[in-house]
Parts: C-alpha cells; structure tokens; sequence
C-alpha cells in the first residue's frame, strides 16, 4: 500500500512536470490574472501599490510572488487546509466551492462550524486569506484558490478532545484516514505571557500529549509525508490585552517588543511553522512580535484605515461581521459596489492574517509536487525566501549599571548569516515567502532530506551569578558529540532572578552564529522565580553542523528601576519594579536536525 500511494505521488508530480515545466522568467513582470473583482486590491497576491481601499498604498513587488505560479496552473488542487480557529462560515459564496467534508462544530457537535455570533468572523477571514474560491466571478481569491478547507471552531470549546480532532487525530489519538485529513493546519490564535512558562514536556501530561500529537501527524500522516501546522507569531510587540486590561512596555524598553515570541510553548514548539507578519511597505507590520522561533515573514498587512490591511472574506451579509452596513473604516466596507452586500473584510491584519497566507503558500508547493515531505517543502520555502527590510538594524538598548555607568547591548541583531550561508533576522525569520521560486525548486526538487533526528536533552548545571547590568553576561558550554545538519535548536533555562524581564538569553554556535533567544525588556513582569525551566528554540542555526561547543550567555540588561504600564479603560496605573540579582542554576539543550546524506 504504501508503495502504490507513493507512486501515485510521484506519477501526479510528474504529469506536473511534464504539462507545466515553463519556468518564470526571472526579473519578467507577470499580472495577476482577472477572474475577481477584488483581486486587484489584494496587493499580498501582486502588489502594484494599489490602496486596498485604505488612505494609501505600499510599495510595488512587497507580496508573495505568485503570479506565475497561478498562470501555471499551480493552485492548491489536492491539498485540504484545516482553519483551527472561532469558526468557518461554509456556505459563504466565496468558500463553499472549496469547502470538503470533515469540519466539526465543537460547541455543539455538528459538522457545521459557521459561527452563530456576529462577532466570531475571525476564522472565516483566515480561511478567505488562504483558499477563498478564485476564478468565480465574485469577490477576491485565496493565496491557494483551488485548495480544499476544512473548519474547526476550537477556539470556543477548548477541550482536549477538540484539539486532537482539530489537530489531526481521533479523540484517544486515533490518527485519522489520510485520504481526508488535512495537510497544512492554519493556528491563528496565541497568548501572551506575563510569568515564565516551564517548557519540558517530560514533566508536563498535556504538554507532552500536544507535542507528541504534533510530532505523529507532522512525520507520519499521508503516508509518511506528513502534514506541516503553521502559527502566528502573535501581535504583542507594543503591547497585549490581559484579562484586566493592557499591558503596555514603558521606560526603558528602547524599542523592543514587549512580548518576545519565543515566551509560550506553543510558539517554541519546534513541530509549528511560526511566522511574523509583513506590511504593504515591506517592513515588520507595527505590531508584530518576533524572535528566533519566527521561521518566515509572509504579509499581514496593517488596519485597513491609512495603509492597506488584507482582503478576504467576512460573515456573509452587511449584519454580521467587521463589514457593517454604515461603517467607513475602509472604502470597502457599509456597502461598496465591488461588494454591495458586505461580505468581503478590508481591515483583516495581524499575524494571525500572515498564518493563512502561509498555510497557502504550503499548499501551492505541496500541490505542486504532491511526493514532497512537509519537512522538504519547509526546507524549500526556507532556502527560496527574500531578504526584506534589508537595511534594518534590529535594536540595540542602551542602559545604566548601579554606578551610573553605560552599557550597550545589541539585543536583536540585524540581518546574520549563519554558516550554512542563509541570512536571518528575528523580525522575519529567513525572510519574505517567495512562491514562485519555491514552485520551480519543489518542480525540479530531486535532493530529499534525510530522516529527521530528535537527540535526548541533555542537562548541564552551572549554579552560576548573573553579573548584574553587565552585557557580558554569564556563560555555561556544552559540547555536542555527533554530527547533525541542523534544522532547530531548543534549549531549557533555569535562572533565579527577582526580575525576569532583564534578562536576555543567547546562544552561539560552534560556528560563532550568535542568536537570541530571549530579547529583554519583555513583559514577564509578574515572574517572582526568573526563568523556570523556559523552553526558547532557534531556527538561526538552520544547516549548520551541531558539533562541537555550544555557549548560552544569561545578560541582565538593567541596574535600575524598571516601569510599566497597566491600562484599565482610559486609567493608566505605572507599576515600578525595583532592581534584582540573580543567577543561571542549569540548562539544557536538544537539536532537531539530519545526518548528511552520504
């Protein structure tokens, strides 16, 4: 069985080769194809500077580059994106094409997820991003317009059992048939982290449940070509709603995002494809947040209002939804000719909007060759994406010792390449998604990896101060025996430290690569601990060999007094926290990579 599905595989992705094997013309400028009345404002699929209803436009070329791909005929066919999120609307004019059978109501047990509440429109604007119906004549299209959508409300119904389903699996882990389960699986949703998150799955029931779910569905599904599960890095990089308020970074921060979004298990989740989100200027939308864990950039766009924000679906009708009869935040929205019944969203951003245009991108790779592993078209998609934002200099925190003294830090580094050669950047991982060049690579793609290996962690105790507001840190070494090609790194850290949000966490590479894991100034203001068994992961080291001596180095980046901001409606409430020491007790270290083929 798995033989003939194998070649079935290699047969479909060779009749691809065959009937659609003219390769782009590089530097040649090829239009989005007609078909949709809103196509030509979604500036995420070919940006011309169009002002996607807003008060202005970007800057030409910043999208995804899939118009070749498109007129190839390369659409997403054969490939079924589950949307993991508050809901699918699977009759909306727009996706019921492309709607197949499997979704789940998981409040009330139907197989029809479409939100009951006006206000639940999020997942159906995610599920517009990535595979809204092209060529029909109405609305906009999807970054994969031929792929299939399943959706799951899981988001209202947070059960276990939901999120196996959700995630690919039976409740009681029962893997579900591969003719119908998804491949590429859309989580626009995340939290944000005021306390240290303890990170070892070893010691934690439901977290190891969730990562061995991952890891079974993502090597094993289809087959053994297994599914890819993409997530949004998160928005909290000026600040995050808390179940009070807002939690807003204050003095001292120099410009560094307030949520690192290396902080919650789910984002340092080697098995999640996270990703930041990018504006129609081809900068880090404003309020993305970023870290090492960030592996691609895609668009997200900003509000809608001055610049241009995402086009997608919306609850259908002008009653429901965020395209409301009488509204004018958008030139699209209360009723505008192209959409005269409001089912179409102008101000969808976030990256939660960069998930889905992810999980499309996914989708028209593996439709392209359909024999791909996931992992080969996570591979491919990494060594095609486009340095963006060239010139940005990441952040560099200037701050004072107890004497008075300066010190300088360079807390997020600007653009680095590793010693496998590829360029990286916290803000954008490894760059800009671009899909017609990672179509013709998964075309002509002959070079699979080798199976993934997973080492042990292994621990190392260091019970070692942190010199305090000194950017030389402290530093603990391991030495990793084997050799791997490695693909991520995870690392757990135990310091005591009587304010967490000092700190900064970095490790380099036998290679010299330098990647920060932790950035500091970040809101794990209510951490009395330190850092409590904190799992951070770096793709930074993508290609580079494992051997060898790896260094972490704990920074406290502050001998003063920290302050932050609490907002409760329109009140301001400013909280100080008085200055701490502290020092790293352990850590340890595990890497995701593969033996180089012989």
């Amino acid at each position: 069985m798995h033989i003939r599905i194998a070649s079935s595989a290699v047969l479909l992705a060779l009749a691809s080769l065959s009937s659609q094997a003219a390769a782009p013309v590089q530097g040649r400028y090829y239009p989005l194809q007609p078909g949709d009345p809103l196509a030509q404002q979604q500036w995420y699929l070919q940006n011309t500077g169009q002002n996607a209803f807003s008060k202005r436009g970007g800057v030409k070329g910043v999208d995804l580059n899939l118009a070749f791909t498109h007129l190839r005929g390369i659409r997403g066919v054969g490939t079924t994106i589950a949307v993991i999120d508050d809901g699918l609307e699977i009759k909306h004019p727009d996706l019921a094409a492309n709607i197949v059978p499997g979704s789940k109501n998981l409040v009330t047990g139907s197989n029809d997820p479409t939100p009951d509440s006006a206000d639940n429109a999020h997942g159906t604007s995610v599920a517009g991003i990535a595979a809204a119906v092209g060529f029909n004549g109405i609305g906009g299209r999807g970054v994969a317009p031929s792929a299939s959508l399943k959706g799951f409300n899981w988001l209202l119904a947070q059960t276990l059992d939901g999120w196996l389903l959700s995630h690919g699996k039976q409740p009681g882990g029962r893997p579900l048939e591969a003719f119908t389960d998804s491949r590429v699986f859309n989580q626009s949703y995340g939290s944000s982290a005021i306390r240290s998150i303890p990170g070892n799955p070893d010691q934690d029931i439901e977290l190891k449940t969730e990562e061995e779910t991952y890891e079974d569905v993502s090597r094993n599904s289809h087959w053994g070509r297994g599914a890819v599960f993409v997530k949004s890095a998160g928005n909290a990089y000026n600040y995050f709603r808390t179940s009070g308020g807002y939690l807003i970074g204050y003095k001292g921060n120099e410009g560094l995002p307030v949520q690192d979004a290396n902080l919650t298990t789910d984002n340092s989740n080697y098995w999640n494809v996270v990703v930041s989100a990018l504006n129609a200027d081809g900068v880090r939308s404003s309020y993305s947040s970023v870290g090492a864990n960030v592996l691609l950039a895609a668009p997200g766009g900003e509000y809608g209002t001055d610049s241009p924000a995402m086009i997608t679906t919306d609850l259908s009708g002008c009653q429901r939804g965020w395209n409301l009869a009488g509204s004018k935040d958008n030139a699209l929205h209360g009723g505008n000719a192209l959409d005269p019944n409001c089912d179409y969203n102008g101000v969808m951003n976030g990256t939660s909007s960069a998930a889905p245009a992810t999980s499309g991108s996914f989708a028209l790779v593996m439709s392209a060759n359909p024999a791909l592993t996931a992992r080969d078209v996570r591979h491919i998609l990494i060594t095609t994406a486009r340095k963006v934002d060239a010139a940005n200099p990441g952040v560099t925190l200037a701050f004072k010792d107890k004497s008075g003294g300066n010190h300088s830090y360079q807390a997020i580094p600007g653009w680095q390449k590793n010693a496998a050669g590829l360029s990286f950047h916290q803000f954008y991982g490894f760059g800009l998604i671009n899909i017609d060049k990672a179509v013709e690579k998964a075309l002509f793609y002959n070079h699979p990896l080798p199976p993934l290996e997973k080492t042990r962690w292994q621990t190392i105790t260091a019970q070692i101060a942190i010199p305090d507001a000194d950017e030389k840190g402290v530093e603990s070494i391991y030495t990793q025996p084997d050799d791997l090609s490695v693909e991520a790194v995870q690392i757990l850290v135990d310091a005591e430290h009587g304010r967490a949000s000092d700190l900064a966490v970095e490790l380099i590479s036998p290679s010299g690569t330098r990647s920060v894991l932790l950035s500091p100034r970040t809101s794990l203001v209510a951490e009395n601990y330190g850092l409590n068994q904190q799992r951070l992961l770096s793709n930074h080291f993508y290609g580079e060999s494992a051997k060898g001596q790896w260094r972490i180095r704990v920074i406290d980046t502050n001998g003063g007094d920290y302050q932050f901001i609490h907002r409760v409606g329109s009140q301001n409430t400013t909280y100080t926290l008085p200055n701490a020491e502290g020092k790293l007790k352990s850590w340890s270290i595990r890497f995701f990579g593969h033996r180089s083929a012989a």
